[in-house]
């Protein structure tokens, strides 16, 4: 699998985990312990709420939620 590949499979987890945890809104956000995830998962949280397409939200105080 190549590196975009992997990406790809680790956002939509992501993405998968902070909905089932309801976090679909700003006013919805939720912490990563909140949302369940893994080491793996929370090392590549920044890269995915920082830059990396956008999907995922991060809150001024360390919340995140899916965004359009």
């Amino acid at each position: 699998m190549s590196m975009s590949g992997i990406q790809f499979k680790i956002q939509n987890k992501l993405i998968r985990k902070f909905e089932k945890a309801g976090a679909t809104s700003k006013e919805k956000a939720v912490t990563f312990e909140e949302a369940k995830l893994d080491l793996q998962e929370q090392y590549w949280l920044d890269y995915f709420a920082g830059v990396f397409l956008g999907k995922i939200k991060k809150t001024e105080n360390h919340r995140y939620y899916v965004g359009n």
